[in-house]
């Protein structure tokens, strides 16, 4: 009974969590940009390696962008490819290509971002992976709102195409709530969540803390633990995007194998968080999400109406995240996944549990490179 009553209470403590956050996303002004343009000038930074089937897709929709062509420069990083990578962005005559020299490093991402960087001329950074879709208006609506907010550090929306197969949609409906979470955080100036496949922040705020000096030894963090370090400077000035001409659409995973891998890597900074309200955060839904398999041990061995409790308890889970889950579902046209909410329960529980234990006792494969 110790275990039900266990579970009892971070089943309480889960579902406040939940409201908190689903309050959160509701609380977000939505952002329009006026009719008249921003006038600041943008570095787009893009880290790739191995993106020979992306990278030209990229570079397409980023020439389609609305925002004048004097203010933005666009500067691609090859981090050591060993494909068509570079020869495609040298195919583009607005994309200024950089290689990364460095090796036997723990966290090629910062170094290319970093390098990117350090040869840009704009006042604000953005930031987006290779495998990502942008709308037409992207960069003119983060240019709108950072001189509306003034904002050091802008988080951005992101969404997962999917193809329709179980993987994908599971990773489209898994980032969903990812990304809810995200923008409420950020709202709360609780910070715990972002994205670097879409982000923005001031080049001068970024060099005044020190750019990545002291996590660039952590393989991931480039979004999260450079938003934290910029928010302990000016935590009045982080901020999140809501608009819909914001959302940048990234690719999923192609194999369960690389969609652990992916996991286990974001989730291996969970430690490196100085706020103890993210690690306590952390730690309650870790603990919540073990509960399954140990009432399911015990009703094995119990039997009878005591298979009933973890039905229950995972019945009320799912009851506790729809509505958040739904909401943000309406903000990205993605409420044709919520039928599979549900019956995908079950392995969210699995992967949260694995990812979260591998990802701060293991290694992993990121990229072709193994990863400690």
């Amino acid at each position: 009974m110790a275990l039900l009553l266990f579970t009892a209470v971070l089943f309480i403590l889960y579902s406040l969590l939940l409201g908190y956050y689903y309050r959160g996303w509701r609380a977000i002004p939505p952002f329009t940009a006026s009719a008249s343009p921003a006038a600041v000038s943008i570095s787009l930074i893009i880290p790739a390696r191995n993106e020979e089937k992306n990278i030209g897709a990229l570079l397409d929709a980023i020439r389609l962008q609305t925002y004048p062509a004097s203010l933005l420069e666009v500067i691609v990083v090859d981090d050591h490819s060993t494909d068509n990578t570079a020869a495609i962005v040298n195919t583009y005559s607005f994309a200024r290509l950089l290689s990364l020299k460095e090796d036997a490093i723990n966290s090629y991402k910062k170094k290319a971002l970093a390098t990117g960087i350090a040869a840009s001329t704009g006042t604000l950074i953005v930031t987006t992976d290779a495998d990502c879709l942008p709308s037409p208006q992207w960069l003119a609506t983060i240019a709108a709102f950072y001189t509306s907010h003034k904002s050091a550090f802008i988080a951005a929306p992101v969404t997962y195409s999917h193809n329709g197969s179980a993987l994908q949609i599971f990773q489209a409906m898994d980032f969903l709530v990812l990304q809810g979470i995200t923008g409420a955080a950020v709202h709360y100036r609780h910070l715990s969540m972002c994205n670097g496949a879409n982000l923005a922040y001031e080049r001068s705020v970024f060099d005044e803390v020190g750019g990545f000096e002291g996590i660039d030894h952590i393989a991931s963090g480039d979004d999260m633990l450079l938003m934290h370090k910029i928010a302990s400077r000016y935590p009045d000035r982080v901020h999140y995007l809501s608009a819909h001409e914001a959302i940048v659409t990234t690719q999923p995973m192609l194999t369960w194998k690389s969609f652990f891998n992916q996991r286990i890597r974001w989730a291996s900074k969970a430690g490196q968080y100085n706020d103890k309200r993210i690690t306590a955060v952390l730690a309650l839904v870790y603990l919540f999400n073990c509960c399954f398999p140990a009432l399911l041990i015990w009703a094995a061995i119990q039997g009878g109406v005591y298979w009933l409790y973890p039905a229950g308890f995972l019945l009320g889970k799912t009851l506790v995240e729809l509505p958040f889950v739904t909401k943000v579902a309406f903000f990205f046209n993605h409420t044709a996944l919520l039928r599979y909410f549900f019956f995908f329960q079950p392995l969210h529980i699995i992967y949260t549990i694995i990812s979260g234990l591998l990802g701060q006792l293991g290694a992993y494969e990121w990229k072709g490179r193994k990863v400690k």
